[in-house]
């Protein structure tokens, strides 16, 4: 299994080396976003373990690039930043997991099994290449979206609550689920991201009278045709 670790805090990233490869991980080590962007863009990592905090452009603005440009390899962030805001934005922009500073080494070994343990279920599936709900049509071998003839621009997380929705069909969701399912967050955290992120989708997807997405009130979302 290959690693990139995108850390430039000399301390950190030896222990996290030594770490990993005693437990036969292959790592590449990178200390700054530029050099991720020029180098190793096109290799194929099985997960990159990505700090926040550092020099010139930082990992969440290399994150979002990343997921710009359509790399949907797991990202593990890392970072001293705590509060609840911190991580919810990191995981709203894109990233599968977020880990503080300082922590335990063997939590950091679990959260990297179960991100490639939810990869391999992935890869393990074979998903219809294309999903159509009325003139909604879902390529999911090339992340398209269209409507009708018309070309949907969706981020990352609205692609990913789409498919989220998609995938529970005529079901009811609720927030929590929904946080737990997109987002990463198994509590509830009194964010409205969830509403915010509804509202985008709905005014991307759905057009004159056209529905998706309904409101099942007190609980959560549907989406149905």
């Amino acid at each position: 299994m290959q690693i990139l670790v995108v850390e430039d805090d000399n301390r950190i990233s030896n222990f996290l080396i030594k770490g990993l490869e005693e437990f036969g991980y292959l790592v590449t080590l990178c200390k700054n976003a530029e050099d991720v962007l020029s180098h190793y863009m096109h290799v194929e990592w099985d997960l990159i373990i990505l700090d926040i905090m550092l020099e010139g452009m930082d990992g969440v603005q290399l994150l979002q690039t990343l997921r710009y440009k359509k790399v949907y390899t797991p990202i593990l962030m890392l970072s001293a930043l705590n509060s609840v805001q911190d991580k919810v934005s990191a995981l709203d922009y894109g990233a599968d997991d977020y880990l503080t500073k300082p922590f335990h080494f063997d939590e950091l070994l679990s959260r990297i099994k179960a991100l490639t343990r939810r990869q391999q279920y992935q890869q393990q599936e074979t998903p219809k290449a294309e999903l159509s709900f009325g003139d909604l049509h879902i390529n999911l071998e090339q992340y398209k979206v269209t409507l009708g003839s018309e070309p949907i621009e969706l981020s990352p997380r609205e692609y990913k609550l789409l498919i989220y929705l998609t995938e529970n069909i005529d079901k009811t969701v609720g927030r929590i689920q929904i946080l737990n399912a997109v987002w990463g967050i198994t509590f509830d955290n009194h964010t409205n991201v969830v509403d915010v992120y509804i509202s985008y989708l709905r005014n991307k997807i759905e057009k004159g009278d056209r529905k998706y997405i309904y409101t099942v009130k007190g609980v959560g979302y549907m989406f149905k045709i």
